[in-house]
């Protein structure tokens, strides 16, 4: 029976509220709350007006259904005043709430029902929409009429009139598509569905369950479902059912054991396949905008609401999986729902934080290793505390430090010193990593000569093998550029190991080896230290003199960080680097020092040395995150005023401040309301417990460097100084002068690192002979005209007038076609001073007109 023939059915047969006894109990009520001088109208309860139990509980259950439909009829008016008031002394706005309220707590009462009066309350909720909503059934307590009808159920079984009432209930649900009540609306439809299902004679074995709705993810696994043969599919709708009850920050050992028995019915290893599967595809969804039909405005869809709840139950099955492929695949999960989307967020805190319970809470180390991994991969603070919490308790678990742990979760992926082998039908395939991020899978025909491309043999007969070959390939170029920022990390944390634990989880380990060979360690023991490099299968000093060092307990082994070094000795490791061509994966011989100036000894307690410069707060934002900051983006519905991005320093008991304020000026915001630009303040520090600000001088040497180096690298980058458009594109009127200041003033440590290193690889260059350093520029001679690179914006002037030229690179990696050698991995300003200095070499030959027409005009 469709809706309106529902309605239309039902009140024709409806009988007439007195309006006197409805009048009585609601004069009663508020007589009584009125000499009460009650004011608390938003939390109303019907325990708070007596006349609810002395008057409208003694009503006999037929004229208390009456009171349900007068009261709803009462509620609707009031939302469609056009007077309509919600103030608390507003009269009509009491009435609606006692109505509200009193008609709420019957239907969670014991009542008896017949069959026409609950086709009598449904039509009612049907036919007064309230706030004048044609779809917003959802607003009516139907969850408690829901319930009412089980019990009228329980009673005499199922009708056929109650059975119409329930499918015309379906019906008015399916339509409503209020924004924010998927999962009210999701609860209610399966709620309806089971009591149809369980009451119908007709139907055996457990109800069919699928995911809702129409989003990629659905259409997907309802396909697979719909696929299998009767017995399957009723092993699967139970694990829907189970999974459907995962509510929670995690579940309940129950949950999990009931989940254990109904997957070993289906088969572990069967039900393990389709879900891995299904997490594949997940993160294989790019998820798509849709309007929302009320607010019309855009929001990012990834999957329904109810349906990611759904998943959260199946990943928390997982926990009793270790299996590598399964963890791979939940961590690839979680930094596909963790990706932020703009102006949103994350795609599904949700399902990533389920993700991440499976990892830490599975067994073995495997899932501790993806987590050290996303926690450097994910940018919100939150998550990373969360992240961080699991990987502490996992720590306290084995009695070690969380850099232990870290080290002793670092999968090896079987490589040995940074290779891997593998032989298929007599054909041999090597897997190598080449660089940071980078890896190389060669293949060899039987006879050992070189195979261009994979053997269409091995296609053929092993795909399985093939695909985990290149999969592992991935993982290895990840597990690298992962290790290398957690490499990097340590120098704040001033760690030191035993020779033992290094020669596992460095020197020896398949992985790690690649990155540790590549770095200077200070080996101390017996109060000797000594700086080292392994160079051809011995440590060696920067003059090549070989030491013999044994790696026991008794040795102590840490980074070397030039803070500590004379400038002789920084200048002889960097000498060094480049006579051996050592290309480091991350900048250590030429890392930047930061000492303590006159000017932060008189401030005392802060340092204004990376003060007053405009950065792009969202690029800020992302690198302050990506170096263990946490920050919060800020707009205009923040007070202003001093804002902070801050670091934890456990190991020093310290936290470091960067002291961040609005650039408040009209059209300095997106459209979401955060400002696009900030303006940089002061650094601090203070003590983590008791938040007392402390002297710079007693700031431990490395970690003030390592601090300041990251406050240089966030203005380095981040700069509105660094972008060549900036000013031409308007900018910000009032700061101007500041890009051309930035653009083409002093050098910061950062840049005169690249100087130094510059003035070692010029003379190598193609380009030497127009090619030179003066000051604070690489000047560059080209048929045309000669050129300033600005060796810390890179940004360009022309002689004779220091005419501004605009070029904006390509961000796009390309390859070193010139084959230059760079002793450090990562300085991406560096690279575009050369390529910039090479196409400006041969500015007769430049077709871009955008570039041209600034160099020919005068």
């Amino acid at each position: 029976m469709g809706i309106f023939n529902f309605i239309k059915s039902a009140f024709s047969n409806t009988t007439a509220q007195p309006e006197s006894q409805y009048e009585e109990v609601m004069r009663a009520a508020y007589a009584e709350l009125f000499a009460k001088n009650f004011r608390d109208w938003w939390s109303l309860k019907a325990s708070d007006v007596n006349v609810f139990a002395e008057k409208l509980m003694l009503l006999t259950d037929k004229q208390k259904k009456n009171f349900i439909i007068s009261a709803i009829i009462e509620v609707d008016s009031f939302s469609k005043r056009n007077d309509r008031s919600y103030s608390y002394d507003n009269i009509n706005y009491q009435r609606s709430q006692v109505a509200n309220i009193f008609m709420r707590q019957l239907l969670r009462t014991k009542l008896l029902l017949d069959d026409e009066d609950i086709r009598e309350i449904a039509s009612a909720f049907f036919s007064y929409d309230m706030y004048g909503h044609n779809i917003n059934i959802l607003f009516w307590p139907i969850s408690s009429f829901i319930n009412q009808i089980e019990k009228q159920i329980k009673e005499r079984g199922l009708s056929d009139h109650l059975n119409d009432t329930l499918v015309a209930l379906l019906e008015k649900l399916e339509e409503n598509n209020y924004a924010g009540t998927e999962k009210e609306k999701s609860k209610l439809l399966e709620k309806i569905k089971v009591v149809l299902f369980d009451n119908n004679k007709d139907n055996v074995g457990v109800k069919p369950t699928f995911f809702v709705g129409e989003d990629e993810f659905a259409l997907y696994a309802n396909t697979f479902l719909e696929s299998l043969n009767e017995q399957e599919q009723q092993q699967w709708f139970k694990m829907m059912l189970q999974a459907q009850k995962a509510s929670g920050a995690k579940p309940s050992k129950k949950y999990l054991d009931e989940f254990k028995l109904l997957f070993k019915e289906y088969g572990a290893d069967k039900f393990k396949l389709h879900v891995n599967d299904w997490f594949v595809f997940l993160v294989s969804i790019k998820g798509r905008q849709v309007v929302d039909p009320f607010y019309h405005v855009l929001k990012y869809e990834f999957i329904e609401s109810v349906n990611a709840t759904t998943v959260k139950g199946f990943l928390w099955a997982c926990v009793h999986f270790h299996d590598k492929t399964t963890l791979l695949n939940i961590s690839k999960l979680a930094e596909r729902t963790y990706k932020k989307i703009p102006g949103i967020g994350p795609v599904s805190t949700l399902l990533g934080n389920a993700c991440v319970y499976v990892l830490a809470n599975s067994k073995g180390l495997d899932g501790v290793g993806y987590l050290s991994r996303l926690r450097l991969r994910v940018t919100q603070s939150s998550l990373q505390n969360l992240i961080e919490k699991y990987l502490l308790e996992a720590a306290a678990a084995q009695g070690v430090s969380m850099h232990d742990i870290e080290d002793m979760a670092v999968d090896d992926h079987g490589l040995l010193n940074g290779k891997r082998e593998y032989e298929l039908e007599g054909y041999k395939a090597i897997l190598e990593i080449t660089a940071v991020g980078k890896t190389t899978l060669n293949w060899f025909k039987p006879d050992g000569s070189p195979q261009k491309t994979e053997p269409a043999l091995i296609k053929d007969k092993h795909p399985a093998k093939l695909k985990k070959i290149k999969s592992t390939t991935k993982e290895v170029a990840l597990s690298v550029s992962t290790q290398r920022d957690r490499l990097d990390r340590m120098f704040k944390s001033d760690r030191t190991m035993t020779g033992i634990n290094f020669n596992e989880f460095y020197f020896s380990h398949g992985l790690m080896s690649f990155l540790a060979k590549k770095l200077i360690w200070i080996f101390e023991k017996n109060n000797n230290k000594k700086a080292l490099y392994y160079l051809d299968g011995k440590w060696c000093d920067p003059k090549t003199e070989a030491s013999e060092i044994i790696l026991d307990e008794n040795t102590r082994v840490s980074l070397w960080h030039p803070v500590f070094s004379t400038v002789d000795e920084i200048k002889a490791w960097r000498e060094f680097m480049i006579q051996h061509k050592i290309v480091q994966p991350l900048k250590q011989a030429y890392r930047e020092v930061y000492l303590l100036t006159d000017a932060e000894i008189n401030t005392s307690t802060y340092s204004n040395r990376m003060a007053a410069h405009i950065l792009k707060q969202q690029q800020f934002n992302s690198l302050a995150n990506v170096r263990g900051w946490k920050y919060s983006v800020i707009g205009n519905f923040d007070n202003g005023g001093n804002q902070q991005a801050t670091i934890d320093l456990k190991e020093y008991g310290l936290k470091a401040s960067f002291w961040i304020n609005e650039v408040a000026m009209e059209n300095a915001m997106n459209d979401t309301g955060i400002w696009l630009y900030v303006a940089t303040d002061q650094v601090r520090f203070a003590d983590m417990v008791s938040n007392e600000v402390k002297a710079l001088i007693d700031i431990p040497a490395l970690l003030f460097s390592e601090i300041m180096r990251d406050t240089d690298l966030f203005v380095g980058v981040a700069s509105v100084g660094n972008d060549p458009n900036w000013s031409d594109t308007g900018g910000l009127p009032g700061y101007r002068d500041y890009w051309q200041a930035y653009s083409f003033g002093d050098l910061t440590e950062v840049a005169k690192t690249r100087k130094s290193i510059l003035e070692g690889l010029i003379p190598r260059l193609k380009i030497a002979h127009v090619s030179s350093l003066k000051d604070k520029f690489m000047i560059v001679k080209g048929k045309l005209r000669t050129y300033k690179i600005h060796l810390g914006s890179t940004n360009i002037l022309m002689e004779p007038n220091d005419q501004y030229l605009c070029i904006v690179p390509d961000r796009a990696p390309k390859e070193n076609k010139e084959n230059i050698f760079l002793p450090f991995e990562g300085d991406a300003g560096l690279s575009i001073i050369l390529s910039k200095a090479m196409l400006l070499a041969n500015d007769d030959k430049i077709t871009d007109t955008t570039i041209t027409s600034q160099i020919l005009k005068n």
